[in-house]
């Protein structure tokens, strides 16, 4: 299960009876006093059911089978064009404008806020190749969104967790191989071909993820709507400074 923030992980109990499904997520993950229980049953073609929200009011829930995204033929890109033009915030808005201390652009560069709001693009692309470059502070920690729905983790976590939370990985689920040395206050860069679920990330010139699928969305997602157009988001949400610049799309035509 993905839940609402967090990684991909186990969930300890899933159970079909008679028709209803049943899964816990346990109140450790969801930061709450008791288990967060779910129970649903087939509609159609969706799942359809209740849990609890941490008040104990009652709250609902749909699923739907997650579209394979894959694609016929290969794509054929068109023009690379800036996301960041060095100057302000243009093209860009923030999860929540009135939420501080805000994104800052300092000599050409866009610094994450640390603890702020998350950065999300105003354009939306479907397939895309993607150059980004970044500087991570030590004991920061970032990560750039693919259509706003994947996580491409930056960090330098004083407390590392799992190899897919690395930096290089697509958090929760795929590692970087070979994982790259931590490199906190230097400049390093991604070079991202996403075509419908299959990522290549390419860190400082070296291949760490070749052509492998997405299974689902990573936390912090901003929808679930995996068929739809989605932007480029920043995360600036998690604690200390990750730099950027030179951030340079190539959307598929």
């Amino acid at each position: 299960m993905v839940s609402r923030w967090g990684h991909a992980r186990p969930l300890p109990k899933c159970e079909l009876s008679n028709g209803q499904l049943t899964f816990v997520s346990p109140k450790e993950d969801e930061e709450r006093k008791d288990d967060m229980i779910f129970v649903g049953k087939l509609s159609g073609k969706m799942l359809a059911g209740t849990t609890t929200g941490p008040d104990g009011t009652p709250w609902t829930w749909t699923g739907e089978r997650a579209p394979s995204l894959k694609r016929t033929s290969p794509p054929k890109w068109g023009t690379p064009m800036p996301l960041f033009n060095g100057k302000d915030l243009s093209g860009w808005t923030p999860s929540d404008p009135k939420a501080p201390p805000a994104w800052t652009v300092e000599n050409g560069t866009l610094v994450s806020p640390g603890h702020g709001p998350e950065l999300i693009s105003n354009s939306k692309f479907e397939d895309f190749k993607l150059h980004v470059e970044f500087n991570c502070a030590k004991g920061s920690n970032s990560g750039v969104y693919l259509r706003g729905r994947y996580e491409l983790q930056i960090e330098d976590d004083p407390e590392p967790e799992g190899p897919t939370m690395h930096t290089g990985g697509i958090y929760g689920f795929l590692a970087p191989s070979p994982e790259q040395p931590r490199r906190p206050g230097e400049w390093q860069t991604y070079d991202i071909t996403f075509i419908g679920r299959m990522v290549t990330v390419v860190q400082n010139g070296q291949t760490i993820i070749d052509n492998q699928e997405i299974p689902g969305i990573t936390g912090g997602a901003l929808d679930t709507h995996e068929g739809l157009p989605g932007p480029i988001y920043l995360q600036g949400s998690e604690a200390g400074h990750v730099i950027f610049r030179n951030i340079m799309i190539t959307p598929a035509k």
